[in-house]
C-alpha cells in the first residue's frame, strides 16, 4: 500500500454494510443511522457499499433488494454480488440442482418474500428491475487503499487475476492467509463473526444480522475507521 496506514482520499467517506440476508427492519435502522451521521458530518463525497448477500434467510429480502435500488441519499451507491444473489440467478437459469442447492441455503425465504414457492413461478413474477439490478451487481469495488468484495480474495493472485467464484464464496485459504498479493485491505462480507473483525489485510464485517440483530457498518475516512451496528448506540472507533 502507499501509506503506512491504509486510507481513503481527502473529502471521501465510505460506509460499508456487510450480509443484510432479508433483514429490511435492520437495513433501514442503520441507513437511518447513516443519515445522521452525514448529516452530523457533512463531507463532498460520500460512497455507500452493499458487500452482497441482501437475500435470503430473512423475512423480506424483496425489502431489501427494493431499498438497495433505491439506494441512499447524499451517497453513491454500490452493491455487490453475493454467493446468495448468484444461486438465486442460476436458479432462475434453470440450472440443473440450482434450486435444490439456492433452497439449501436459504432461498425458500426469498421465495416467501414474493409470495412463490418455487424458482419457475419466481421466474414468472420478478420485476424486470429486479431481474435487471441484480444481474448487473459489481464484484468488486475500490477506493483507496481497501478493496470491497463479497468473500474475499485467493491469496496469490491480484484482484485483476481473481476468479468470480472465488470473490464470492471463498473462505479459508483467504481467511487464514498470512498475506495477499494484492498491496489492499480487503473489506468482506460472507463469513460470520461476532463483531467486526479487523485483520493486517482484511476487515471482515458480516456479523449474521438475520440470527443475531447485529447488521454492521464499517465507516472509512482518511486514516480512520469506526463501526456503526443496529445493537450499538454510539459510534465505535476502531
Amino acid at each position: 500500500m502507499q501509506h503506512s496506514y491504509p486510507r481513503i482520499p481527502p473529502g471521501h467517506r465510505v460506509y460499508a454494510i456487510g450480509d443484510v440476508h432479508g433483514r429490511a427492519d435492520l437495513m433501514v435502522r442503520l441507513q437511518d443511522k447513516i443519515a445522521k451521521d452525514l448529516d452530523r458530518r457533512p463531507v463532498t463525497k460520500a460512497t455507500l457499499v452493499l458487500l452482497g448477500d441482501l437475500i435470503d434467510r430473512g423475512p423480506d429480502s424483496r425489502g431489501v433488494v427494493e431499498r438497495a435500488m433505491a439506494g441512499l441519499a447524499g451517497c453513491q451507491t454500490v452493491v455487490l454480488m453475493g454467493n446468495h444473489e448468484r444461486l438465486m440467478l442460476d436458479s432462475l437459469a434453470g440450472g440443473v440442482g440450482e434450486e435444490e442447492l439456492w433452497l439449501m441455503n436459504g432461498g425458500d425465504a426469498t421465495l416467501a418474500s414474493y409470495r412463490v414457492e418455487r424458482a419457475a413461478a419466481l421466474d414468472r413474477v420478478l420485476p424486470a428491475e429486479h431481474r435487471n439490478f441484480l444481474a448487473g451487481l459489481a464484484l468488486h469495488h475500490r477506493a483507496g487503499d481497501y478493496v470491497f468484495v463479497h468473500a474475499g480474495l485467493r491469496p496469490d493472485r491480484l484482484l485483476a487475476e481473481q476468479d468470480p467464484h472465488d470473490l464470492m464464496w471463498i473462505r479459508e485459504p483467504f481467511l487464514l492467509a498470512k498475506d495477499l498479493a494484492e498491496a489492499a485491505v480487503v473489506v468482506h462480507g460472507h463469513s460470520v463473526f461476532p463483531r467486526v473483525e479487523f485483520g493486517r489485510q482484511r476487515i471482515g464485517i458480516d456479523t449474521g444480522a438475520y440470527f443475531s440483530g447485529r447488521l454492521s457498518c464499517l465507516v472509512l475516512e482518511e486514516d480512520r475507521r469506526f463501526v456503526l451496528d443496529t445493537l450499538t448506540e454510539s459510534p465505535v472507533s476502531a
